[in-house]
């Protein structure tokens, strides 16, 4: 059996666990909770910071008290996700166009590299080659790492091209060895990005511990944010995280920026709420129902 083959086994069955919220995968002696309740107290947490930011703190302690009530695990998680959130330090330093010093020289690191919208014929946008050119750096620099790249179809008029593979192709073009580059093609938003990267590395390239994200310099933050979560989601206890980020090597793009609220869509979306994710992303959702802050 094939890679690609048994890594969709494996993404359908831990899909399938992690789509019932930040219930997760529970141990049998774990309380049970309403796994509803749980979804509706992280969505109001989530959509209060979001929209309100740091407005909204005394809110979402309080929300994050209910949630403990509901489910102690899944508060938990939530704190520590919060914390990362709503931390000054989110995705700082920048490293910009290579890779700081000191990062573990061996296969224990793997640079991801966020994917970014193709032409609609299916070639790379000059925004993903820049971030490319600092992947390469990085990947020279540290020659014994993995480089993931990330992304599936988004070329409106290419059905078979994705980002990923657009991504790959370029750079085994500029010298890197095709052993080192991994392809994590099924994703459209950063989060899948983070969740089928996580299907990926944690099945089939155990050595790998350690993450450096290499992006644009405003999506740093929230490509740090959701791989971030998305090993506090799937760990056992906050602390026994498989994968850590470690690190970021960025291009600076001219303009560019992403919203506490895009950010709340993402955190959601890892959470299982697709639709709701959506409504963010695409500004449908109607935050102005949200209750007054007091």
């Amino acid at each position: 059996m094939t890679k690609k083959a048994i890594f969709q086994i494996i993404s359908f069955l831990l899909l399938t666990c992690i789509c019932v919220s930040l219930v997760g995968c529970k141990n049998d002696s774990e309380t049970s909770s309403d796994p509803k309740r749980v979804e509706k107290i992280v969505e109001e947490i989530a959509v209060d910071y979001g929209a309100y930011g740091a407005e909204a703190v005394d809110r979402v302690s309080a929300l994050l008290e209910e949630l403990s009530s509901a489910d102690a695990v899944a508060g938990k998680r939530m704190k520590t996700i919060m914390n990362m959130w709503m931390s000054s330090d989110l995705g700082k330093p920048i490293s910009y166009d290579v890779l700081p010093d000191g990062l573990p020289d061996t296969d224990e690191l793997c640079i991801v590299v966020l994917g970014f919208q193709l032409n609609p014929d299916g070639t790379m946008r000059d925004e993903l080659t820049e971030r490319l050119t600092v992947a390469l750096s990085s990947a020279k620099k540290y020659p014994k790492s993995y480089i993931v790249c990330t992304g599936g179809g988004t070329a409106a008029e290419n059905a078979s091209a994705s980002e990923a593979g657009e991504m790959a192709k370029w750079l085994k073009e500029q010298g890197i060895d095709e052993k080192r580059i991994i392809v994590e093609d099924n994703s459209i938003t950063t989060a899948q990005n983070a969740i089928f990267t996580y299907d990926i590395l944690t099945s089939l390239y155990p050595s790998v511990k350690k993450l450096a994200i290499v992006s644009s310099d405003y999506h740093i933050a929230t490509g740090e944010l959701l791989f971030k979560a998305e090993a506090i989601l799937r760990a056992n206890a906050p602390g026994n995280e498989k994968l850590e980020v470690i690190s970021n090597a960025a291009w600076k793009a001219p303009s560019g920026t992403l919203s506490t609220m895009f950010q709340a869509g993402a955190l959601i979306e890892l959470f299982g709420d697709v639709k709701t994710a959506f409504d963010i992303y695409y500004d449908n959702y109607d935050i102005h129902e949200l209750p007054p802050l007091k």
